[in-house]
């Protein structure tokens, strides 16, 4: 489809509840290869917003009955890819690994909705074997007068950075920091040991792992899934991209990538 004929979507995001306290939200008129998961977690004292998906439409449409507003609400990035930080900007305390500040903050990050924009780094990843970039990466707009040839991502400074050991407290739940490089240096899990919940971005989901897009490092990626094989405890891994999954899947998924680059 044409960006010129693009409809204007009745809705642009999709919400549903995964868990207790934890609410999954996608953009369904988004491309498969750029539609990310984003998720809203409840806490006594603050909230989390663990990524932020692509900033086509404010995420106040999503979230509005989500959040209060009274209380504080973190946004941190599992990592900085543009499916992934569109909607830090609205927020104002932004989290994200030292590594990758610099492209949260605008610098040097590649953002598009348009197929023929991708620069051939990533073009030889995302069309192997029978995948094809379209021409526009979205099927509706969200609004009247959107043009998807315009779109960028608004830069973002990070208000705090976040490491390996680090904690990230809700007050009822408290997220441990996982520096997990390999998708991309500065990717980040999170993981709530008292509820068994790891927030994986996109170092593990349910479908094809990229290890070869600019700032990736397959011998990183190697450790990083070598040590989530081996974490204890984990009863569900809510991912970047596809649906959520449990701790078999997250063995199973594990072991076919180490069987491939290990």
């Amino acid at each position: 489809m044409r960006a010129r004929d693009l409809p204007v979507a009745g809705s642009w995001f999709s919400v549903r509840q995964v868990a207790d306290g934890i609410t999954q939200v996608t953009e369904p008129h988004v491309n498969s290869l750029i539609r990310a998961n984003f998720y809203h977690v409840h806490g006594s004292e603050a909230d989390l917003i663990v990524d932020t998906g692509t900033g086509i439409a404010p995420l106040a449409w999503a979230l509005g009955g989500l959040v209060d507003a009274a209380k504080r609400v973190i946004a941190v990035a599992t990592h900085t890819h543009y499916d992934h930080v569109g909607g830090m900007h609205e927020f104002r305390e932004r989290l994200v690994h030292p590594r990758e500040q610099g492209f949260l903050a605008g610098n040097g990050q590649f953002a598009s909705l348009i197929g023929q924009d991708f620069p051939v780094s990533w073009r030889s990843q995302v069309e192997e074997g029978d995948h094809h970039l379209p021409e526009v990466l979205i099927d509706a707009i969200p609004f009247e007068g959107f043009d998807p040839r315009d779109f960028t991502v608004t830069p973002a400074a990070a208000t705090r950075l976040v490491q390996e050991g680090g904690r990230i407290t809700l007050g009822s739940r408290v997220f441990e920091v996982m520096h997990t490089p390999g998708h991309s240096p500065g990717g980040i899990c999170l993981l709530d040991r008292e509820a068994g919940v790891l927030f994986s971005g996109d170092t593990v989901y349910d479908s094809r792992l990229f290890d070869e897009l600019p700032g990736s490092d397959i011998n990183s990626y190697v450790t990083t899934v070598t040590r989530l094989r081996s974490l204890e405890g984990v009863q569900m891994v809510c991912p970047g991209h596809d649906n959520c999954f449990g701790a078999g899947r997250l063995r199973e998924l594990c072991d076919a990538y180490l069987s491939r680059r290990g």
